[in-house]
């Protein structure tokens, strides 16, 4: 029986021609499905990094302000255990968390670039693994 409108056609019943239209119909909507992945999966992740470092830059500046005040007690604190209050005193304890500072600071910055060269490139590798398999499924129907 043929495809009328009402009883749809049988494997038996389709040509050639509409079985390779059909598969490439549906090869195309996969590969569309499997962009759309991508670029959501791509579109999530970049939400979160910028979420991320919107955070870290609102938390950095109260972190900053904070840290002013305990700076400025720690270079007291130096210059009182160096002893005296003399101008050279006050002046080497300040130096000394300055030295602090500068390490610390070092420390955070190679471990910021560990961190970055691990995220990027922001990779969609859920889609990308899909496409393997996808591309090995059809591998293995279609004989190849």
């Amino acid at each position: 029986m043929s495809s009328d409108g009402l009883n749809p056609a049988t494997d038996r019943e389709k040509s050639l021609a509409d079985i390779l239209g059909e598969i490439s119909r549906t090869s195309s909507l996969l590969v569309r499905e499997e962009i759309e992945l991508a670029k959501a999966e791509v579109t999530i992740k970049a939400k979160r990094l910028g979420a991320g470092a919107a955070a870290a830059g609102i938390a950095g500046v109260f972190a900053v302000l904070a840290l002013i005040f305990f700076l400025h007690g720690l270079a007291w604190f130096f210059a009182d255990l160096i002893g005296g209050t003399g101008l050279l005193q006050i002046w080497l304890g300040f130096l000394i968390t300055a030295g602090v500072l500068l390490v610390l600071g070092a420390v955070c910055g190679l471990l910021a670039l560990r961190y970055f060269r691990r995220g990027l490139p922001p990779t969609p590798e859920l889609a990308i693994d899909e496409a393997k398999k996808t591309r090995a499924t059809i591998g293995e129907v279609s004989g190849g």
